[in-house]
Protein backbone atom coordinates (compact mmCIF):
# COMPACT_ATOMS: atom_id res chain seq x y z
CA UNK A 1 0.00 0.00 0.00
CA UNK A 2 2.67 2.64 1.12
CA UNK A 3 4.91 1.76 -2.10
CA UNK A 4 2.41 2.13 -4.43
CA UNK A 5 1.08 5.35 -2.78
CA UNK A 6 4.55 6.80 -2.58
CA UNK A 7 3.64 7.90 1.06
CA UNK A 8 2.31 7.31 4.84
CA UNK A 9 3.59 5.84 7.79
CA UNK A 10 5.36 2.39 8.06
CA UNK A 11 7.31 2.24 10.92
CA UNK A 12 4.36 2.56 13.41
CA UNK A 13 2.06 0.43 11.25
CA UNK A 14 4.63 -2.26 11.51
CA UNK A 15 4.51 -2.17 14.97
CA UNK A 16 1.11 -2.27 15.33
CA UNK A 17 -0.13 -4.86 13.25
CA UNK A 18 0.27 -7.29 15.57
CA UNK A 19 -1.72 -5.77 18.45
CA UNK A 20 -4.41 -5.11 15.91
CA UNK A 21 -4.40 -8.45 14.45
CA UNK A 22 -4.99 -10.27 18.01
CA UNK A 23 -7.71 -8.16 18.64
CA UNK A 24 -9.81 -8.63 15.44
CA UNK A 25 -9.17 -11.84 15.04
CA UNK A 26 -9.45 -12.86 18.98
CA UNK A 27 -10.86 -10.99 21.05
CA UNK A 28 -13.31 -7.98 19.32
CA UNK A 29 -16.83 -8.28 18.60
CA UNK A 30 -17.51 -7.01 15.59
CA UNK A 31 -19.60 -7.72 12.39
CA UNK A 32 -18.01 -6.55 9.13
CA UNK A 33 -21.26 -7.07 7.34
CA UNK A 34 -23.27 -4.56 9.85
CA UNK A 35 -19.92 -1.90 11.22
CA UNK A 36 -23.12 -0.09 12.99
CA UNK A 37 -24.05 -3.11 15.29
CA UNK A 38 -24.69 -1.26 18.13
CA UNK A 39 -23.65 -4.11 20.74
CA UNK A 40 -20.39 -4.10 18.83
CA UNK A 41 -17.29 -3.34 21.08
CA UNK A 42 -15.47 -0.52 19.69
CA UNK A 43 -11.70 0.23 18.33
CA UNK A 44 -10.13 3.99 18.18
CA UNK A 45 -7.15 4.20 16.45
CA UNK A 46 -6.07 7.24 17.97
CA UNK A 47 -2.69 6.89 16.27
CA UNK A 48 -4.10 8.05 13.22
CA UNK A 49 -1.28 7.96 11.11
CA UNK A 50 -0.45 4.12 11.35
CA UNK A 51 -4.42 3.18 9.58
CA UNK A 52 -2.45 1.37 6.67
CA UNK A 53 -2.03 -1.20 9.49
CA UNK A 54 -5.87 -1.28 10.49
CA UNK A 55 -6.97 -0.64 6.96
CA UNK A 56 -5.27 -4.08 6.24
CA UNK A 57 -7.35 -5.87 8.81
CA UNK A 58 -10.49 -4.48 8.15
CA UNK A 59 -10.11 -5.74 4.28
CA UNK A 60 -8.87 -8.98 5.56
CA UNK A 61 -12.14 -9.35 7.57
CA UNK A 62 -14.29 -8.38 5.26
CA UNK A 63 -15.35 -4.34 5.84
CA UNK A 64 -14.52 -4.02 2.27
CA UNK A 65 -12.85 -5.35 -0.48
CA UNK A 66 -8.91 -6.26 -0.46
CA UNK A 67 -8.35 -4.85 -3.44
CA UNK A 68 -9.12 -1.63 -2.20
CA UNK A 69 -5.96 -1.32 -0.32
CA UNK A 70 -4.13 -0.29 -3.68
CA UNK A 71 -6.16 2.59 -4.03
CA UNK A 72 -4.44 4.10 -0.29
CA UNK A 73 -4.37 7.72 -0.55
CA UNK A 74 -5.50 8.40 -3.88
CA UNK A 75 -7.47 11.10 -4.99
CA UNK A 76 -11.13 9.88 -4.23
CA UNK A 77 -10.53 6.83 -2.27
CA UNK A 78 -12.32 5.59 1.21
CA UNK A 79 -8.55 5.05 2.62
CA UNK A 80 -7.68 8.39 3.27
CA UNK A 81 -3.72 8.73 4.99
CA UNK A 82 -5.60 9.23 8.33
CA UNK A 83 -8.65 7.59 8.99
CA UNK A 84 -12.40 8.97 8.00
CA UNK A 85 -15.57 7.66 9.58
CA UNK A 86 -17.93 9.22 7.32
CA UNK A 87 -15.64 7.03 4.06
CA UNK A 88 -14.37 3.96 5.74
CA UNK A 89 -16.33 0.84 6.85
CA UNK A 90 -15.10 -0.45 10.73
CA UNK A 91 -13.32 3.75 11.48
CA UNK A 92 -15.55 4.57 14.45
CA UNK A 93 -13.73 8.31 14.83
CA UNK A 94 -11.92 10.50 11.95
CA UNK A 95 -8.73 10.61 13.99
CA UNK A 96 -4.87 11.59 13.49
CA UNK A 97 -4.92 14.81 15.49
CA UNK A 98 -2.91 13.29 18.26
CA UNK A 99 -4.27 13.55 21.88
CA UNK A 100 -8.00 12.99 21.36
CA UNK A 101 -8.68 9.36 20.98
CA UNK A 102 -8.83 8.46 24.10
CA UNK A 103 -11.16 11.18 24.68
CA UNK A 104 -13.40 9.91 22.47
CA UNK A 105 -13.23 5.81 23.97
CA UNK A 106 -13.67 7.63 27.27
CA UNK A 107 -16.90 8.72 25.82
CA UNK A 108 -17.52 5.77 24.43
CA UNK A 109 -17.30 3.45 27.22
CA UNK A 110 -18.92 5.97 29.96
CA UNK A 111 -21.97 5.52 27.19
CA UNK A 112 -21.68 2.03 27.60
CA UNK A 113 -22.14 2.66 31.44
CA UNK A 114 -25.00 4.48 31.05
CA UNK A 115 -26.86 2.75 28.81
CA UNK A 116 -26.31 -0.68 30.67
CA UNK A 117 -24.44 -2.09 27.42
CA UNK A 118 -21.77 -4.86 27.85
CA UNK A 119 -19.91 -3.71 24.86
CA UNK A 120 -16.05 -2.89 25.48
CA UNK A 121 -13.75 -0.23 24.10
CA UNK A 122 -10.32 -0.23 23.35
CA UNK A 123 -7.80 2.77 22.62
CA UNK A 124 -4.43 2.56 20.60
CA UNK A 125 -2.11 5.17 21.54
CA UNK A 126 1.18 5.86 20.30
CA UNK A 127 3.84 6.28 23.14
CA UNK A 128 5.37 9.58 21.60
CA UNK A 129 1.26 10.68 21.36
CA UNK A 130 0.87 9.88 25.34
CA UNK A 131 3.06 13.19 25.61
CA UNK A 132 -0.02 15.04 24.93
CA UNK A 133 -2.08 16.58 27.89
CA UNK A 134 -5.25 15.49 26.52
CA UNK A 135 -4.67 12.29 27.14
CA UNK A 136 -3.82 12.34 31.01
CA UNK A 137 -7.05 14.62 31.53
CA UNK A 138 -8.93 11.22 29.54
CA UNK A 139 -7.21 8.56 32.03
CA UNK A 140 -7.73 10.55 35.23
CA UNK A 141 -11.52 11.20 34.04
CA UNK A 142 -11.53 7.09 33.22
CA UNK A 143 -10.45 6.01 36.51
CA UNK A 144 -12.50 8.59 38.36
CA UNK A 145 -15.29 6.88 36.87
CA UNK A 146 -14.31 3.30 37.41
CA UNK A 147 -14.18 2.79 33.58
CA UNK A 148 -13.63 -1.19 33.61
CA UNK A 149 -15.07 -1.44 30.20
CA UNK A 150 -12.34 0.91 28.56
CA UNK A 151 -8.82 -1.14 28.06
CA UNK A 152 -6.08 1.63 26.27
CA UNK A 153 -2.80 -0.53 24.30
CA UNK A 154 0.61 1.32 23.87
CA UNK A 155 2.51 0.67 21.12
CA UNK A 156 5.50 1.54 23.07
CA UNK A 157 8.16 1.43 20.37
CA UNK A 158 10.40 4.40 21.67
CA UNK A 159 10.34 6.34 18.53
CA UNK A 160 8.28 9.29 17.27
CA UNK A 161 8.88 11.81 14.38
CA UNK A 162 11.71 13.47 15.88
CA UNK A 163 13.46 10.58 17.20
CA UNK A 164 13.97 8.59 20.54
CA UNK A 165 10.90 9.68 23.40
CA UNK A 166 13.08 9.85 26.19
CA UNK A 167 15.22 12.70 23.77
CA UNK A 168 12.07 14.83 22.28
CA UNK A 169 9.62 14.61 25.58
CA UNK A 170 10.25 11.62 27.87
CA UNK A 171 6.80 10.47 29.08
CA UNK A 172 8.98 7.74 30.88
CA UNK A 173 8.47 5.87 33.25
CA UNK A 174 5.52 4.98 31.37
CA UNK A 175 3.85 2.02 34.01
CA UNK A 176 4.36 4.50 37.03
CA UNK A 177 2.01 7.15 35.14
CA UNK A 178 -0.50 4.87 34.34
CA UNK A 179 -0.63 3.60 38.17
CA UNK A 180 -0.73 6.84 39.71
CA UNK A 181 -3.65 7.47 37.58
CA UNK A 182 -5.92 4.84 39.05
CA UNK A 183 -5.17 2.43 35.90
CA UNK A 184 -4.72 -1.69 35.86
CA UNK A 185 -0.96 -1.58 34.05
CA UNK A 186 -0.05 -4.96 31.86
CA UNK A 187 3.15 -5.10 30.00
CA UNK A 188 3.97 -7.64 27.33
CA UNK A 189 5.96 -7.88 24.53
CA UNK A 190 4.00 -6.34 21.50
CA UNK A 191 4.94 -8.76 19.30
CA UNK A 192 3.91 -12.27 20.72
CA UNK A 193 0.67 -13.24 19.80
CA UNK A 194 0.31 -15.30 22.72
CA UNK A 195 1.09 -12.81 25.33
CA UNK A 196 -0.92 -10.40 23.53
CA UNK A 197 -4.31 -12.29 23.34
CA UNK A 198 -3.62 -13.32 26.79
CA UNK A 199 -3.07 -9.55 27.74
CA UNK A 200 -6.60 -8.77 26.27
CA UNK A 201 -8.60 -11.22 28.28
CA UNK A 202 -6.90 -10.52 31.63
CA UNK A 203 -7.81 -6.64 30.67
CA UNK A 204 -11.30 -8.03 30.18
CA UNK A 205 -11.58 -9.81 33.75
CA UNK A 206 -9.91 -6.84 35.48
CA UNK A 207 -12.71 -4.71 37.20
CA UNK A 208 -13.22 -1.37 38.63
CA UNK A 209 -11.00 0.46 36.92
CA UNK A 210 -9.54 0.86 32.98
CA UNK A 211 -6.69 -1.15 32.10
CA UNK A 212 -3.84 -0.40 30.08
CA UNK A 213 -1.88 -2.45 27.97
CA UNK A 214 2.17 -1.57 27.94
CA UNK A 215 3.14 -3.05 24.38
CA UNK A 216 7.34 -3.19 23.96
CA UNK A 217 7.14 -2.94 20.05
CA UNK A 218 9.91 -2.62 17.50
CA UNK A 219 9.49 0.19 15.00
CA UNK A 220 9.44 -1.16 11.35
CA UNK A 221 8.92 -4.45 13.02
CA UNK A 222 9.75 -7.34 10.34
CA UNK A 223 11.54 -4.94 7.66
CA UNK A 224 15.31 -4.68 8.70
CA UNK A 225 16.05 -1.33 7.23
CA UNK A 226 13.62 -0.34 8.87
CA UNK A 227 13.38 -1.43 12.70
CA UNK A 228 14.29 0.99 15.04
CA UNK A 229 14.67 4.00 12.65
CA UNK A 230 12.83 7.20 13.31
CA UNK A 231 13.96 8.20 9.88
CA UNK A 232 11.12 5.45 8.89
CA UNK A 233 8.25 7.04 10.69
CA UNK A 234 6.51 8.84 7.58
CA UNK A 235 8.67 7.61 4.94
CA UNK A 236 7.04 5.51 1.96
CA UNK A 237 9.62 2.92 0.76
CA UNK A 238 10.95 3.36 -3.05
CA UNK A 239 10.18 0.45 -5.60
CA UNK A 240 13.43 -1.55 -4.38
CA UNK A 241 12.92 -0.91 -1.39
CA UNK A 242 9.30 -2.45 -1.10
CA UNK A 243 10.22 -5.27 -3.02
CA UNK A 244 13.13 -6.25 -0.33
CA UNK A 245 10.46 -5.43 2.85
CA UNK A 246 8.16 -7.77 1.36
CA UNK A 247 10.31 -10.40 0.66
CA UNK A 248 11.86 -10.11 4.42
CA UNK A 249 7.99 -10.03 5.78
CA UNK A 250 7.41 -12.94 3.25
Amino acid sequence: MLGKAGSGHPGGSLSAIDLIVALYYGKLRHDPQNPAWPDRDRFVLSKGHSCPALYAVLAETGYFPVSELDTLRQFGTRLQGHPDCHLTPGIEISSGSLGQGLSVGLGMALAAKIDKKDYRVYVMLGDGEIEEGQIWEAAMAASHYGLDNLCAIIDNNGLQIDGPINQVMSPLPIPDKWLAFGWNVIQINGHDMKKILQAYDEAETLKGKPTVIIAKTIKGKGVSFMEGDADWHGKAPNKEQTEAALVELA
